[in-house]
């Protein structure tokens, strides 16, 4: 399994999912399932491949989809250290 930053390097990006769905007994209820997984845009094939899954297996018919997706990592999250201190007794 590669890790987050392999997968970003890789053109991978992190997709949040909204799945707006109706409930099967009640159909003027929606409810939301939130789903996420690392995709590749444009095309996102796992968001396909998992609507593809939740129209064949699930009862509640989806109503709509909302996603954001983020490729870059944020600040903070990659740091270059120069030097490292060591405080304390050893």
């Amino acid at each position: 399994m590669s890790s987050d930053l392999e997968r970003m390097l890789k053109g991978y990006g992190l997709l949040l999912a909204k799945l707006y769905y109706g409930m099967p007994d009640y159909p003027h209820v929606l409810n939301v399932f939130t789903w996420q997984e690392y995709d590749v845009a444009p095309d996102y094939p796992r968001l396909f491949k998992f609507v593809e899954f939740w129209q064949k297996e699930i009862d509640g018919p989806l109503h709509s989809i909302s996603f954001d997706f983020r490729t870059e990592l944020s600040c903070g999250k990659l740091r270059n250290i120069k030097g490292e201190f060591i405080i304390g007794n050893k």
